[in-house]
């Protein structure tokens, strides 16, 4: 007897569909039969974790077969004091993305709707779908940003959170801070909104720090240890927000979601912030570069404040394939509704350099199948 499990599984499960992450180098390498491949897929900082952090890690090893500790307390208290909280307002998940289904988890169930941007982080989607919530997606800007205005016209009875990304991911937008301010002011108190800033560290010499800047009873603010910070496998994410809030979303958590290796790490690594913010400057300086390379060939899609850059070109997708048999990974955004964009995360300089140099074969390459 075959048994149809999806039918047996609850109603939200029907319409839902894992998150598909940036193909990895070694999967490249078996498909195309190439001896190295450069990923440019992920928006991961290419230059890795700080000498310190690695360190810590190698010191942590001899105390895995120890349970980690279950409230993070060194770290969470390393965060707190960065950003003159309480360690209560602290909340440690195994990936900013674990922390965001949480709170989405803890808030929004059956008949709930949850509001974001039609070309937000797809995460948002995807565990409003899984807690049985509604989604609500609110159109774009013409550029491709949020439209605050439009999101405070969507929110109803039945709204119980609002998700926005700044920068945004996929496509590198950014609000300021006085508009946050009057978007808040104007959103109902006892609606959350979840401030995604996993690429805050990029624009952070640019705008105010939001979380001594930005006020509202159900704020919740994100951030990652996963870009700027190269811990991206080690899964480290956190929220601040009201002590009250988080206690309520700290019921969902597993315990133990936050491994002792990663939680040394991130440790280190918030007091090694000089060597952090050194690599961020390359980064943004290599991503000036690929910006004006993409522009003299009319393919820049749009100015990005994050650790990568958007290309624009009508077979986008065939494009990806192009390049992909040349060893360079990028990201198409046709999932996100988006078809003509591809992703490109910032590398270091000479994986850019090779980018840009496959670039113009590619496009001849794809020219000559057409």
């Amino acid at each position: 007897m075959t048994m149809d499990w999806m039918n047996q599984a609850v109603p939200q499960a029907q319409g839902l569909y894992p998150y598909v992450p940036g193909k990895p180098i070694e999967q490249l390498l078996r498909e195309k039969g190439i001896a190295e491949a450069t990923k440019l897929a992920s928006n991961e900082n290419a230059y890795g974790p700080s000498p310190k952090a690695m360190l810590a890690m190698q010191q942590a090893i001899a105390e895995v077969h120890r349970y980690p500790d279950g409230d993070s307390h060194a770290l969470k208290a390393a965060l707190a004091d960065k950003h003159q909280l309480d360690a209560a307002q602290i909340l440690l998940g195994n990936g900013s993305n674990e922390v965001l289904e949480l709170v989405i988890r803890c808030f929004a169930g059956l008949g709930d709707e949850v509001i974001y941007s039609q070309h937000g982080f797809i995460v948002y989607a995807l565990a409003t779908q899984a807690s049985g919530a509604n989604r609500a997606p609110v159109q774009d800007t013409p550029e491709l940003g949020h439209d605050l205005d439009a999101m405070l016209a969507a929110v109803t009875e039945q709204t119980k959170i609002v998700c926005i990304a700044n920068p945004n991911n996929p496509t590198g937008t950014l609000l300021s801070n006085d508009a946050l301010q009057r978007f808040l002011d104007a959103l109902p108190p006892h609606i959350i909104t979840i401030l995604d800033e996993a690429y805050d560290e990029f624009v952070c010499d640019i705008k105010q720090d939001s979380v001594q800047h930005l006020h509202h009873p159900g704020l919740v603010i994100s951030r990652t240890f996963s870009k700027a910070y190269g811990l991206a496998a080690c899964r480290v994410g956190y929220a601040m927000a009201n002590a009250n809030l988080l206690e309520a979303v700290n019921r969902f958590r597993e315990p133990f979601n936050l491994n002792s290796l990663a939680q040394a790490a991130a440790l280190a690594a918030l007091d090694d912030g000089a060597w952090v913010m050194e690599k961020v400057a390359l980064v943004k300086q290599e991503r000036t570069r690929l910006e004006l390379a993409l522009a003299q060939r009319h393919l820049l899609a749009g100015k990005s404040f994050a650790n990568f850059v958007l290309l624009q070109h009508p077979k986008a997708l065939e494009l990806h394939q192009q390049l992909e048999n040349m060893g360079m990974i990028t990201r198409p955004l046709a999932g996100y509704g988006l078809p003509e964009l591809l992703r490109v995360s910032v590398g270091k300089h000479e994986e850019n350099e090779a980018f840009l140099q496959a670039l113009p074969i590619a496009l001849t390459r794809l020219k000559a199948t057409v």
